[in-house]
């Protein structure tokens, strides 16, 4: 048999019990060569993205901003954020993940530690226009870089991996940024949200020369497979793909906009945006809200609601890819969580109850937002995949300005978040509803029985 050729080597593994075995070795591989480097850099852009909600318990006094200033304010990123999504990741087509991933990360944190010296709103809200442009398809082009080496019945699972860095870094955010602020405040003449913005944001500039270094672009360039293991990787690759209608190359963009499928996908990012920014930006308010006053010490509360986030990411995505179900385990947790959010409010100060229910909404949100991520890429097929992930994720992502800024004015006017989550839950529920009846089950391919071993 001929190593180089594709075909015989796909026939032989999936023909032969033995063969699924030296394939799952392969894709075992490839998960601990690229995913640990890909979780540090997420849990580095998600630190990026929580940080604002400590950073304010002190910010907004300091600054004197108001909650509406704020929550403006954290949602304009996602303004540029979604302008320069879909430039980016059409350009890592070109130019490649490893440039793509150095190029937004090193100017991201910089932008990132800039915000320590704002001083006034305007200043704040061009900091973080800046930092949506830098940052602007960091997460598509994870997504996109992920189909280049995975098929689609593991990818629900290896997707999770991917997103388990929101949990965690709101595990290890917490804490981390609650020790920073009250740690180090007044050193050098500078408050405690100074140093939180300098010292989560200049290590992302190391990252991403990390990532240029030891991320191959795809399995034909990676160094640590030999050559029958990439053509195994190819032809699984391939056989996944077999079906799928390839689009002319300058026609990929005005293929996604056309596609009716691409505005129901976004419109369910956009609900998971909002469940997952109302929980990440407002969580250190509503525990404070508890009564609980020293930083540090609400640091370490909001810890425990994204121990049980984590929990939901692996339990769901493990749970999808067994049972070959996708529609139900996004929808459905969707709203339980959402609905499980807007709850604590009716609760006032009741402390036990409030975090109960505060870990139940972190687990089904973090659990289906993250595994929402394993069905555009499904059903765009591989040449539609950059473009169609950078718009649905472009447009939904607006999510995460919708929510912040919503609730912020409403907390503004009604001096409650009350109103802003009943909001929130009511949108999800559409959201969830959207994906079970707007989403047939033709179009989200998780394998055959066939693939059971694969999982």
């Amino acid at each position: 048999m001929n190593r180089t050729s594709p075909l015989p080597v796909a026939a032989v593994f999936v023909e032969r019990p033995s063969g699924q075995l030296v394939e799952d070795a392969v894709f075992r591989k490839i998960t601990w060569r690229i995913m640990p480097m890909i979780l540090i850099a997420y849990v580095f852009a998600f630190l990026d993205r929580i940080n604002i909600g400590y950073a304010q318990l002190q910010m907004k006094q300091d600054l004197a901003f108001s909650d509406a200033v704020y929550g403006l304010g954290a949602g304009l990123f996602f303004v540029t954020y979604l302008l320069f999504e879909v430039p980016s990741n059409l350009l890592l087509e070109k130019i490649g993940a490893r440039m793509t991933f150095l190029r937004i990360m090193v100017l991201w944190g910089f932008a990132s530690a800039a915000t320590a010296f704002v001083s006034a709103p305007w200043q704040f809200y061009g900091i973080r226009l800046l930092l949506g442009i830098f940052e602007a398809g960091f997460f598509p082009g994870i997504i996109l870089y992920l189909t280049y080496w995975y098929p689609s019945q593991r990818r629900g699972r290896v997707t999770g991996l991917f997103l388990f860095g929101m949990p965690i870094t709101g595990v290890l955010g917490g804490p981390l940024s609650g020790t920073i602020m009250s740690g180090m405040e007044g050193i050098g003449g500078m408050h405690g949200w100074q140093w939180l913005f300098l010292v989560e944001g200049l290590p992302t500039v190391l990252i991403g020369v990390l990532l240029y270094r030891l991320l191959p672009n795809k399995p034909a360039g990676a160094p640590w497979l030999n050559d029958t293991e990439k053509a195994l990787v190819q032809s699984v690759l391939d056989a996944d793909h077999c079906g799928d209608v390839k689009p002319a190359h300058h026609g990929r963009l005005s293929a996604a906009l056309a596609d009716p499928k691409t505005y129901v996908l976004a419109f369910v990012y956009f609900c998971c945006a909002c469940a997952v920014y109302t929980l990440t930006f407002w969580l250190p308010t509503m525990i404070k809200g508890l009564g609980i006053a020293p930083i540090a010490t609400i640091g370490w509360y909001t810890a425990v609601p994204y121990i049980f986030g984590a929990l939901g990411v692996l339990v769901i995505s493990r749970s999808s890819d067994r049972f070959k179900e996708r529609r139900w385990h996004v929808g459905g947790t969707l709203v339980l969580g959402a609905a499980a959010l807007a709850s604590t409010s009716f609760l006032g100060t009741a402390i036990v109850p409030v975090m109960v229910l505060l870990c139940v909404a972190a687990f089904f949100i973090f659990g289906g937002g993250s595994l929402f991520w394993s069905i555009p890429p499904t059903y765009l097929g591989r040449e539609a995949a950059a473009a169609g992930i950078a718009v649905i994720s472009s447009l939904g992502i607006l999510g995460g300005f919708a929510s912040p800024t919503l609730i912020g004015w409403i907390k503004s006017v009604t001096g409650s978040i009350q109103m802003g989550l009943l909001a929130l839950t009511a949108l999800v529920i559409c959201g969830g509803l959207t994906i079970l009846l707007g989403l047939p089950k033709s179009a989200v391919r998780v394998g055959t029985t066939d693939d059971a071993g694969a999982h």
